[in-house]
């Protein structure tokens, strides 16, 4: 594996799944594959769980790390060719990635979209500089339009914790203050329609998620309809598709519940992290039974683990 951007760089999603499952038991099995070998974890955005978590994965394979926030550390970069950089920007990223190949094995990189220009934030200029210009494997530490390790995370602790084969997974929206990004529900979806799982996605008007990651999900506007019988539910808020980066009045409703859990099949409740307390979700769902976010935060790491024994077995 050369790269890691999507589901779609995947070959064999149960396998992958098998793989951080057996790395969970065994997290230093593989240790020899990393040894001398060095990531460097790239951001230009925050980060908490997805920088600890791809570090403590790199370091169980036996890797070396380095830890650049470049929105903070580095140099402004260029994006655009063919200009005259006479202005605020001090390095060019044909440069800047290039040099980093030099320095890792593999790079890790994470930026978020400006939520302002839909082609540009879905073209994933950023992430896709690096790729062509760093000249090494590179691991999406989520894009403007992707979070996979996250989403990867998200299917092993479904696999782990299902109780029925073919489980009901029902990705809902949720209240917020500001417009976030689609790169979570885009991402969780696209894997949702790759698994074997009865995948829907309950959102209000307004708020339908581009198309080329949701085929095969049922879409409704009908929150309880959506949560009959469901056995996982993926809270998440996202601004809008059309018109881009908006929040739409309203639909503060949408919070889930104790009460809305009882239409459930007892379903866990899942969250990416961070979340907004008694916005996003209520204290008694974060703090009660049905919650795994903590569970499903800690898989991250055996989800980035095993994309890192892939990559290393590649190199």
């Amino acid at each position: 594996m050369k790269l890691f951007s999507s589901v779609n760089d995947v070959t064999d999603i149960k396998a992958l799944v098998k793989d951080a499952l057996h790395l969970k038991q065994n997290p230093y099995a593989y240790k020899d594959l990393g040894e001398n070998k060095t990531m460097a974890l790239v951001f230009l955005n925050p980060s908490l769980r997805t920088r600890m978590s791809t570090q403590r994965a790199a370091l169980n394979m036996g890797m070396n790390v380095m830890v650049l926030n470049l929105d903070k550390e580095g140099w402004a970069l260029e994006l655009r060719d063919n200009v005259i950089m006479n202005g605020t920007t001090v390095e060019h990223i044909r440069e800047a990635a290039a040099v980093m190949g030099q320095y890792a094995d593999i790079i890790g990189v994470r930026s978020f979209p400006g939520l302002k220009n839909r082609d540009e934030d879905y073209s994933e200029m950023i992430f896709n500089k690096f790729v062509q210009f760093c000249g090494v494997p590179v691991v999406s530490l989520e894009s403007a339009t992707r979070h996979p390790l996250q989403s990867l995370a998200d299917l092993v602790t479904i696999e782990e914790l299902k109780t029925r084969s073919r489980p009901k997974v029902v990705l809902t929206w949720a209240p917020h203050i500001k417009p976030l990004p689609q790169a979570v529900p885009n991402s969780f979806a696209e894997w949702m329609c790759k698994a074997d799982v009865d995948f829907t996605i309950a959102h209000p008007k307004g708020y339908e998620l581009c198309t080329d990651f949701t085929q095969g999900a049922t879409i409704t506007n009908d929150q309880d309809e959506a949560l009959a019988d469901a056995d996982f539910i993926y809270v998440k808020n996202w601004s809008a598709y059309e018109p881009y980066g908006k929040l739409l009045p309203g639909n503060e409703d949408w919070m889930l519940t104790n009460e809305r859990l009882k239409i459930t099949h007892d379903a866990k409740v899942m969250h990416c992290l961070p979340v907004r307390r008694n916005l996003e979700l209520s204290d008694e769902i974060l703090d009660g039974k049905n919650s795994i976010v903590v569970h499903e935060a800690a898989n991250r790491v055996w989800a980035a683990q095993a994309v890192l024994k892939k990559m290393l077995e590649s190199l």
